[in-house]
């Protein structure tokens, strides 16, 4: 006798229904992968394509080593250096920021913090990623800035410090959390052994639990590298939009993101090679990106391995 035939015909039925359905959900999920990396490429192709003609009239060499940025001077120079050193010099400061206090708020949320009380405070700091990021670059320009003046007599109504610090007050959320969510995977066991060995609260959270979530905090911290490289709206209302090569925060410049929504609302025709220096400037956004997401990769695994 067939063995199929003494399974009823309504369980054949479900079975067949239910792969199906693991087929159909299959597909989408590929989908859906499969458009993120569309997403991408598409992104690349666009900046790459857009970014060739603008490289035709201005030699790569010049463009990277040229420390002078007035592409809309009637004698125009592409040197793409102040921008980056803006786009750093504000992404440090953030950094300076974002890491430390982030870091401290999830070991807090995660150690020491009550359950009643994590419940509020965690859905509160996430509450900061909801705020529309103009309202930071105001909040930067009309209260951070008078503030810093008070502490530092001669600071400009622009300045990168400014925005850099409002810039790591808006990524503490991003930090925190994921860092939160890694040190609440750390296993219990590695806790309930560090007390049986004696340890404190504070020294089971600062020597087990943060080595053990080392790999999730290295990915809190690219996060939010990532997020201060391509904030836009901060730097273009508070840093001053002035593409000065200088590494002193106090004084005004123009990061990568602030230049093309300068250029990009409408002044120039798309076909010049003011406009089109926006994409080769994104092109340049993007690479750094990448390089950092690439360094937060290696860590991640590294630290990974080791702990």
């Amino acid at each position: 006798m067939n063995p199929q035939q003494t399974i009823p015909a309504s369980f054949r039925a479900s079975i067949r229904r239910r792969r199906a359905r693991d087929r159909v959900i299959e597909t989408l999920l590929l989908a859906a992968g499969l458009a993120a990396v569309f997403a991408t490429a598409a992104i690349v192709w666009i900046l790459v394509s857009e970014a060739l003609p603008f490289f035709e009239h201005v030699p790569v060499r010049d463009f990277l080593t040229d420390t002078l940025w007035t592409p809309l001077f009637a004698e125009p120079r592409y040197g793409i250096m102040p921008l980056v050193a803006g786009t750093l010099v504000t992404t440090f400061v953030a950094l300076l920021v974002a890491m430390p206090a982030g870091t401290v708020i999830a070991i807090y949320l995660s150690e020491f913090a009550s359950h009643r009380l994590r419940e509020v405070v965690k859905p509160a700091l996430e509450m900061l990623g909801a705020v529309p990021t103009v309202v930071y670059g105001y909040f930067a320009l009309a209260m951070v800035t008078p503030f810093l003046q008070k502490l530092i007599p001669g600071l400009p109504g622009f300045n990168m410090l400014s925005a850099g610090l409002v810039i790591g007050i808006m990524i503490v959320p991003y930090v925190a959390s994921v860092s939160e969510d890694a040190m609440r995977a750390v296993p219990n066991d590695m806790r309930e052994g560090s007390y049986a060995m004696g340890a404190t609260r504070f020294q089971t959270a600062t020597r087990v639990v943060v080595p053990g979530a080392l790999s999730g905090i290295a990915a809190a911290y690219i996060l939010g590298i990532s997020r201060a490289v391509g904030e836009t709206m901060v730097v273009a209302v508070a840093a001053g939009l002035q593409p000065n090569l200088t590494w002193n925060p106090t004084e005004p410049a123009a990061t990568i993101t602030s230049f093309i929504v300068q250029v990009s609302l409408g002044d120039l025709p798309h076909d010049s090679i003011g406009y089109q220096s926006i994409f080769a400037a994104g092109l340049v956004l993007l690479v750094i990106t990448l390089a950092f997401n690439i360094a937060g990769f290696v860590l991640t695994r590294r630290f990974r391995e080791t702990y």
